[in-house]
């Protein structure tokens, strides 16, 4: 009888739904958890707020509490004074308003309800995450908030989400000069302008400062999940050197990717060099290339994404202006460039071997 159950198609589906749904609640729990401590947390530097301003603690205010609640809840390991710190400061990061010294409301008295809008929102990320939020944002509310939103549109993982805080992502983000505005309808001219970044952080590459370009696209195709993830949401990987039969020529792209958010093709070309106003041809003609060739039923307009070494600003604007193309123009940076004396790559065994000889 047991056997024959097993075999049964009904109960075998019912067994693959009872797994689903087992670690759904799962992900549930913990994320209900997970919202519970924060929320504990924000209570806590509410109260750290209201005491500081109150009493006169001095310089060891924050060790003292963490002594006091320590002897209170001495197997619990949350309240270090660096951790009260961070509850306090998270807590004056996404505050509704400013306690006056004069708060009369007893500790145990204050009704808590955050009011900022996007508050449901920081209580969904884990609160590793929060910590490098409030270590690289300080005090600027729409910093934080923006990699909180950023951190849940994306899942990104702590490590992901420190390489953004470092290339510092809020600053670069939607910057990059382009005609989306003009040449694209709402609202995906705002999320292609999203999109862009001025300048494109390529420090996961290992370059020497004499790279050639054809050595700085091979790179990025090397890294192109690090590459992706500069890129941003939504881009899959088409293809590198994409061939186009264009008329009686051979076209050959940059590099090609579809965005599933916009539901479009990208055109990239990267320059090694300064933008010149001619590169504005030839990314506009892969873009109407591609409109014309490749975009289906249901696509929406090609974007070309151009990449330079550098830019001047007001030439670039002009070039854009004239393109009846969408396009943008972003530069890019090597920070952390290799010795030039230093190869790209490591030799090879054999390589090693023929210098020594």
């Amino acid at each position: 009888m047991n056997n024959i159950i097993k075999k049964d198609e009904t109960y075998s589906n019912w067994i693959s739904s009872l797994k689903k749904r087992y670690r759904s609640s799962q992900i549930k729990a913990a994320s209900a958890v997970n919202r519970e401590m924060l929320i504990f947390y924000w209570e806590l530097g509410r109260n750290l707020e209201i005491l500081k301003t109150q009493y006169d603690w001095g310089t060891g205010f924050y060790k003292s509490v963490s002594d006091d609640i320590k002897r209170e809840l001495p197997d619990v390991k949350s309240f270090s004074p660096r951790n009260l710190l961070y509850m306090h400061q998270f807590y004056r990061l996404y505050s509704a308003e400013a306690i006056t010294p004069q708060a009369e409301a007893q500790l145990e008295e204050v009704e808590v309800t955050p009011q900022v809008v996007a508050q449901m929102d920081i209580f969904m990320i884990p609160w590793g995450h929060h910590r490098f939020i409030i270590d690289k944002c300080k005090d600027d509310r729409n910093k934080a908030l923006f990699y909180v939103e950023k951190t849940l549109e994306n899942n990104w993982s702590r490590a992901v989400l420190q390489n953004f805080l470092d290339t510092n992502l809020y600053e670069r983000q939607g910057k990059a000069i382009s005609n989306f505005e003009k040449t694209l309808p709402a609202p995906q001219s705002d999320l292609a302008q999203e999109m862009t970044k001025d300048p494109y952080n390529f420090d996961f590459l290992t370059m020497t400062e004499g790279y050639y370009e054809k050595e700085l696209k091979d790179a990025l195709m090397n890294n192109i999940s690090q590459f992706l993830l500069e890129l941003g949401t939504g881009f899959a990987f088409v293809g590198r050197e994409y061939r186009l039969e264009v008329g009686d020529t051979e076209q050959f792209i940059d590099m090609l990717f579809y965005n599933i958010t916009l539901h479009c093709y990208v055109v990239i070309e990267v320059k090694i060099r300064a933008f010149e106003p001619g590169d504005m041809g030839q990314i506009g003609t892969y873009v109407a290339a591609v409109d014309g060739i490749l975009r289906k039923e249901g696509d929406a307009p090609t974007v070309g994404l151009l990449v330079c070494k550098n830019k001047d600003d007001v030439l670039a604007q002009y070039a854009v202006n004239s393109s009846n193309a969408p396009v943008g123009i972003s530069e890019y940076e090597l920070s952390d460039l290799m010795p030039e004396n230093f190869k790209g790559t490591l030799p090879s065994i054999e390589e090693i071997e023929r210098e020594l000889k």
